[in-house]
């Protein structure tokens, strides 16, 4: 059995799936992506090159169509130069549109589409934040953007998308395709470390220190940057035994934070905005996952916020290390956690609120972290490699037997 994955990076989603079914089931993979070619691990690695893309003379609203056009026809090409590549199923993630036209390309083979996000205008990620009005060609935008998804919905034999949440953005005539199945957590890796050197980054830090971590790709808005830095400065204020452990990058992943400032980065115009003791905030810049396993060990209270979007890995890993992790009460929070049993949540703006609770967790770590151990078992039950794998396998077999849902 071969199974073509369609993604412009390498791993992504598909890797752990991928090495799954070579290693437990003797299927064989193929990717295609945008980076050079070879073989990793068993996993046949083939390149595809677009050869242009919206500029800015591209209507606003529809770039991402254009984008999208050129990495399906860049894919079509690359598959279409390898013509002993006959996969029995193919799965991608749409969002690009790289699988569309390997519908053409290969008439018979079902094609199953891993969907992220349903853009929309209201009660989602663009009209969230009250301090960021919206532009009305956004507001246009937002329709546009799903032109791809919606020809990728209609054209894939089988969806799944990684959360309830997550699926229940996308319209109603498409619920019936689409089933919620995880991408899969390797407790192998992402578990609670037991004395863990209290060195960070070339830090040393003092047995007597309590630790806060926050962790993102990128200080930016959508996953409130600005918020937990207001409710950093209370902590310090409160107490002066905390210190803060921030990873991530001086970038903006999502949204348009560098379009409404004049700083070169986000989180420089946060940090201008308050005097903050920069003494006792450490920001490490991207970790590999070892070490980022170390900071959640370490972790006295995780802080993870997040616009109504998708959800971040660093939550669910937070949770399999069994930190205390308090969270933002939006949609794709709520899912995971619930207040009190396996974590704590408040209001996404109540800085107030999500201090105090972060306080009342400082005061006691230890009597609070029956919290972590409780999320770290919800992950090893429901939310695991161990557990998703295998019902990644039956919606493959499923869809390759034309049974569908």
């Amino acid at each position: 059995m071969h199974v073509l994955f369609v993604h412009k990076n390498f791993p992504a989603q598909f890797g752990h799936i991928a090495s799954y079914l070579i290693r437990d089931h003797g299927f064989q993979c193929s990717f295609v992506c945008e980076l050079p070619p070879g073989n990793f691990e068993g996993i046949d690695r083939i390149q595809y090159k677009t050869t242009g893309g919206a500029t800015r003379s591209t209507h606003y609203c529809s770039r991402t169509f254009e984008n999208c056009t050129w990495h399906s026809h860049a894919v079509y090409e690359a598959m279409q130069a390898r013509p002993d590549v006959k996969p029995d199923l193919i799965v991608g993630h749409s969002g690009f549109g790289s699988t569309l036209w390997l519908a053409d390309l290969y008439p018979d083979t079902p094609i199953i589409n891993y969907f992220e996000y349903y853009y929309r205008s209201k009660d989602s990620d663009l009209d969230f934040r009250p301090d960021f009005p919206v532009k009305p060609l956004d507001v246009l935008r937002s329709r546009t953007r799903n032109s791809m998804i919606l020809l990728d919905l209609q054209t894939c034999s089988q969806a799944y998308a990684p959360t309830q949440y997550q699926k229940s953005l996308f319209p109603d005539e498409y619920q019936p395709k689409i089933e919620p199945i995880f991408d899969g957590v390797d407790t192998n890796i992402w578990t609670r470390r037991e004395n863990v050197p209290r060195t960070v980054s070339g830090l040393e830090i003092p047995a007597g220190k309590k630790i806060v971590t926050y962790v993102s790709r990128g200080f930016e808005s959508m996953r409130g940057f600005d918020v937990f830095m207001k409710v950093a400065k209370k902590i310090c204020d409160a107490r002066d035994d905390v210190v803060f452990l921030c990873v991530g990058s001086d970038r903006v992943c999502y949204g348009g934070d560098l379009n409404r400032i004049d700083d070169d980065s986000y989180r420089a115009h946060v940090l201008k905005q308050d005097n903050y003791d920069l003494d006792r905030f450490l920001f490490t810049g991207r970790v590999e996952p070892n070490e980022l396993v170390n900071v959640f060990s370490l972790s006295d209270l995780h802080i993870y916020l997040t616009v109504p979007f998708v959800l971040s890995w660093s939550m669910m890993n937070a949770l399999s290390c069994g930190c205390t992790v308090l969270g933002s009460a939006t949609a794709p929070v709520k899912e995971m956690i619930q207040h009190g049993e396996n974590g704590l949540m408040a209001d996404f703006f109540d800085v107030d609120g999500l201090t105090e609770l972060a306080l009342k967790v400082l005061d006691d770590p230890e009597a609070h972290r029956y919290m972590g151990e409780a999320g770290a078992k919800m992950i090893r039950e429901s939310y695991s490699l161990e557990k998703n794998l295998p019902k990644m396998l039956e919606l493959y077999e499923r869809t390759l037997n034309g049974r569908g849902n």
